[in-house]
C-alpha cells in the first residue's frame, strides 16, 4: 500500500489505485460541472443561451460531446494510457448579448477552469480530514477517491486552458488579443481537433500538462510530509 506522501510526490500513480467505474463517474461529475459554470457564468454576464439550452443542470447528457466526452477518453483507455482526459460539448452563448463582450468571453472561458480548480482544492480539503478521522478500513477508499478527483480536476483545469479550440484557453485568448489578431488565431478553429489528435499521438499532450498538473498538486498538499 503506498503512502500518502509517495502519491502526493507521484499523484499519477493514484489511476493504478482507483477501479475504472468509480474513475468514470469522478470524470462525468467534474465535466459537467464545469460545463455548468460556463452556463452560469454566462448567464450571470446577461447571456441566457445556455440557460435556455439546459445546460445549467447535473444531468450529464446535455453535456455529452461525441469526441470530447466518449472517443478521446475512449482512445486513452484503449491505448492503455494512465490517464484519463477529454471534454464536455462547448456551451453556446451569444457574445452579443454580454453586458462587456471582450471581458465577458474571458469570464466565461475561465469559469470552467476555475471550478475544476475549486473542486481540486474541496477534495484535498477532504482528504486532510478523512486523514485524521477514525473511520476504520473505509477510510482509506475514501481518501483515494479524493486523491483521485483532485487529480482529475486539476488534468482537466490544465488541459482546457491551452488555447487550441474547443478547449476554454482558446476562448480566453480570443478574449484578450486585440481585434486584428483574433480573425488570423481563429482560422486555425477548424483544425483544433487535429492539432489536439497530434499532441496526443506524439506524447507533447503530457509533456505540456502534466508538470503543471503535479505542482499544483503537491501546492494542494503541501501540509503532506514524510510521516504520512
Amino acid at each position: 500500500m503506498l503512502t500518502l506522501y509517495q502519491i502526493v510526490r507521484n499523484p499519477f500513480l493514484v489511476f493504478r489505485m482507483i477501479s475504472l467505474p468509480v474513475a468514470l463517474v469522478i470524470f462525468f461529475f467534474a465535466l459537467v460541472i464545469h460545463e455548468c459554470a460556463h452556463a452560469w457564468m454566462a448567464s450571470r454576464c446577461g447571456d441566457n443561451t445556455a440557460r435556455y439550452a439546459g445546460r445549467i443542470t447535473l444531468n450529464p447528457l446535455p453535456h455529452i460531446d461525441p469526441i470530447g466526452t466518449i472517443i478521446f477518453p475512449l482512445l486513452l483507455i484503449l491505448s492503455r494510457s494512465p490517464f484519463i482526459i477529454g471534454w464536455a460539448k462547448p456551451v453556446p452563448i451569444n457574445p452579443l448579448n454580454f453586458n462587456d463582450p471582450r471581458v465577458d468571453l474571458v469570464r466565461v472561458g475561465a469559469s470552467g477552469p476555475l471550478s475544476n480548480i475549486g473542486l481540486a482544492i474541496v477534495s484535498s480539503f477532504l482528504v486532510w480530514i478523512f486523514t485524521y478521522l477514525p473511520i476504520g478500513e473505509i477510510k482509506n477508499s475514501l481518501i483515494i477517491v479524493f486523491l483521485f478527483s483532485v487529480l482529475i480536476n486539476l488534468l482537466l483545469a490544465v488541459f482546457n486552458l491551452i488555447p487550441i479550440p474547443p478547449l476554454d484557453g482558446s476562448q480566453i485568448l480570443s478574449g484578450l488579443l486585440p481585434d486584428h489578431l483574433v480573425k488570423r488565431y481563429e482560422m486555425i478553429t477548424p483544425y483544433g481537433f487535429i492539432i489536439l489528435f497530434f499532441l496526443l499521438l506524439t506524447g507533447l499532450l503530457w509533456t505540456i500538462i502534466l508538470p503543471v498538473v503535479q505542482l499544483l498538486y503537491r501546492i494542494l498538499f503541501l501540509w503532506v510530509g514524510r510521516g504520512f
